[in-house]
């Protein structure tokens, strides 16, 4: 218990919800809306009164010596994924896609019990891509697209998977940017 410093205890927010299972090591987190689920390596402390979680370093098994060197890392990384958690649970991610080139177009679509997105990216036919229920994305404007979501790491899979149909090119620039991504362009051929 005394490898437990202060960037290894974590708050827990008013609104939010903890539940424990000691007996298979999962700590679920829910609010009036969603609810996450971790499986843990290490052993927690909880003070329920001041609404505080210690991660420790001990874990709950018996582990070889060349796998405990890197319980300090383990205890680290369990920290950054239930942070991640609360802040998945408390808030929305937004990601924003720009479409840059000539008739270049996206709009949304709702076909049976389908939510497509129908982008049209120079090519000499059109691309449907089918949107996760979780997910909502919005085309305010033809060029740009919006996606938002509660889970950071799902929302920027969908964005980079939508770039990657038409990657940005060095020369002109045109394709499917993110809305903070810059591009260098290169010096053409000389004659």
């Amino acid at each position: 218990m005394n490898n437990i410093t202060k960037r290894h205890i974590i708050k827990i927010p008013k609104d939010i919800s903890l539940y424990y299972c000691t007996t298979n090591h999962i700590i679920i987190f829910t609010n009036s809306v969603t609810q996450k689920a971790l499986r843990l390596k290490t052993q927690l402390v909880i003070d329920k009164d001041k609404k505080l979680i210690k991660i420790t370093r001990e874990p709950f098994f018996n582990m070889s010596n060349n796998k405990k060197r890197n319980l300090k890392a383990l205890q680290t990384t369990q920290v950054v994924l239930i942070k991640q958690m609360l802040l998945e649970i408390s808030s929305f991610f937004c990601k924003k896609l720009n479409l840059i080139g000539v008739g270049f177009r996206a709009s949304t679509l709702k076909i049976l019990d389908f939510d497509l997105l129908h982008l049209k990216l120079g090519y000499s036919h059109s691309i449907y891509f089918k949107t996760p229920k979780n997910l909502k994305i919005f085309c305010l404007k033809a060029n740009k697209l919006f996606i938002i979501g509660n889970s950071y790491q799902f929302v920027t899979q969908i964005a980079s998977l939508i770039r990657s149909c038409k990657v940005p090119e060095p020369y002109k620039g045109k394709g499917i940017l993110y809305a903070t991504e810059k591009i260098t362009l290169k010096e053409g051929k000389k004659v």
